[in-house]
């Protein structure tokens, strides 16, 4: 029960990520459109006549910030399609159809149902429970916890019925058309059911923000702390989404409007050109001190301290992982490099100093914001940008700088101290031999017969204990995410060959770690799967 529950844990933080990582494409348009025409920057350089109110590139940069502030606005709906597909076991473009109508018409019934048989009025007193959704006017705002629930409960209704057969006078409605139409009646009902049970969820979700509000500074360690150390489970997406979509985050008040969620807040501030509020930057700021300049520091103490024959390795490996975290903001390559070596240097070190720079941010009221990540190019758009009076950005360098001394002492100290396994510094058994890209390379190369198979998606299969143990595989934004039906037969030397920067087994769940090119990894594994399967249909066509 413990891992089924695990699982569907994982599989729902895993369905975020599509909506998720639309949001840097949003951020990019919101934030060049709002940082290049805001007061600040027009004043401070003088550019009155070429971006001021009224010209042509104002009005450009205008259009950029509308289109991806509407991403930000219609949230719920993506997170209720990506539930919907993401949950769904087969003809996934069906159930993806079917969460937006549920999502519609579960609308439809609550703001019916308010109009009817609610109380506006006393459901305002509540701060953030009621405001526009999809232009349905003073409904209830249940912001992306509207979008999960029906988007599960969809999928659930997809998976359920996506095969049902009807009679020959009724057959045109079996199968996958019936998805979308139960999907719309169950809509409604979620929808006439939540007028009545969403004021109290709402009201508790808003007891709750107010509860992480009085705890300050404690409260904001609490949450880098746990943010950070869910990360090797992968259901920290699970965990801060609340905290950055709904009320859980804090509730303002923006150019007269009422917005809940900090990262809501952040961006409609920044659109609205105030200075940016600590209390809701402060699920945000403390990730670019150590992402852009703590592992950095950290990767080259493990190079420093790595065995003199293995230096070669650790420092492409080293290299390549402090680059994905300093501009993606991505650092789950460079944090299973020293995680099983040392859980300690994980837990007692990094995921401490975390949560401490999440602390210092608040504490200096840093109110830089981000979009996906703690890296360089959100920095730069919604920290320096923006400028200093709106963002107090030049404290989250001095504090970076500060942080890197600290992890590189920090990390070379406990390395040395107590000869931890880290990158490098392992036995020279070929068992615990690091792998790195060259060596993939010279693999294939030496390999004896030709063939068309990728060599590399066949290892990773076979690695998993073959086509025939796969449950379920999809990916993150950073690892694969695989369902197997025996964890005994998962050989994590032959998948850390790979290039994996490390591989996390729970149960049935196995994850292995790539880093953000997994999604062409997890492409060239689908296409060597099919293969696969053709060739098995192919020996069956000639038996």
């Amino acid at each position: 029960m413990k891992d089924k529950v695990m699982d569907t844990l994982q599989k729902l933080g895993r369905t975020f990520m599509l909506p998720i990582a639309l949001l840097p494409a949003a951020g990019l348009m919101l934030g060049i459109g709002v940082s290049f025409s805001g007061d600040s920057f027009v004043e401070l350089y003088n550019l009155e006549n070429i971006l001021g109110e009224g010209t042509v590139l104002n009005g450009v940069l205008s259009i950029l910030a509308d289109a991806g502030n509407v991403v930000f606005e219609n949230l719920p709906l993506l997170f209720a399609i990506a539930v919907g597909l993401g949950m769904a076991k087969a003809a996934k473009e069906v159930a993806a159809l079917s969460a937006a109508v549920g999502y519609l018409l579960m609308y439809a019934g609550l703001t019916s149902t308010l109009e009817n048989f609610g109380n506006i009025e006393e459901l305002k007193e509540t701060a953030g429970l009621i405001g526009s959704v999809l232009g349905f006017e003073e409904t209830l705002n249940m912001g992306v916890f509207g979008g999960i629930i029906i988007g599960l409960i969809v999928a659930y209704l997809h998976n359920r019925f996506y095969k049902i057969e009807f009679p020959d006078a009724l057959s045109f409605f079996s199968g996958t058309r019936f998805v979308p139409i139960i999907s719309a009646f169950v809509g409604v009902l979620v929808g006439i059911a939540m007028a009545f049970i969403w004021p109290y969820a709402g009201a508790a979700i808003a007891w709750l923000g107010e509860l992480v509000a009085d705890l300050g500074y404690i409260g904001t360690f609490l949450y880098g702390f746990i943010y950070r150390a869910l990360i090797p489970l992968g259901l920290h997406h699970v965990f801060y989404l609340p905290f950055w979509q709904t009320a859980l985050g804090g509730v303002a008040e923006v150019a007269g409007q009422t917005v809940e969620g900090a990262q809501n807040i952040l961006f409609a501030q920044l659109a609205a050109g105030e200075v940016i509020d600590p209390e809701a930057a402060r699920f945000f700021s403390g990730m670019f001190p150590f992402m852009i300049f703590g592992f950095p520091a950290a990767a080259l103490a493990m190079y420093q301290t790595a065995r003199k024959e293995r230096k070669k390795d650790v420092k492409g490996l080293m290299i390549s992982a402090s680059l994905t975290s300093i501009f993606t903001g991505i650092t789950e390559p460079i944090e299973f490099s020293f995680l099983f070596a040392s859980p300690f240097l994980y837990f007692g070190v990094h995921v401490v100093l975390g949560a401490t720079s999440f602390m210092i941010m608040h504490m200096l009221e840093v109110g830089v914001g981000l979009t996906f990540s703690g890296g360089l190019l959100d920095f730069i758009l919604y920290g320096v940008l923006p400028g200093q009076a709106m963002t107090n950005w030049i404290s989250v360098v001095i504090v970076g700088v500060i942080y890197g001394f600290i992890y590189y002492f920090a990390f070379r100290f406990f390395i040395t101290k107590f000869d931890l396994k880290t990158p490098g510094r392992e036995e020279g058994s070929q068992e615990s031999k690091l792998y790195t890209k060259k060596d993939y390379k010279q693999k294939k190369a030496n390999q004896k017969t030709e063939t068309s198979k990728d060599q590399m998606s066949e290892d990773i299969i076979t690695g998993l204990g073959g086509a025939n143990n796969l449950n379920d595989l999809s990916n993150c934004a950073t690892r694969l995410r695989v369902n197997v039906k025996d964890h005994s037969l998962v050989n994590q030397d032959l998948l850390k060959s790979t290039g994996a920067a490390g591989v996390a087994v729970r149960g049935n769940n196995v994850q292995v770690i790539y880093g953000p090119k997994v999604v062409n990894i997890k492409s060239r594994v689908d296409e060597y799967l099919e293969t696969i399967d053709q060739t098995t249909d192919n020996d069956e066509d000639k038996k």
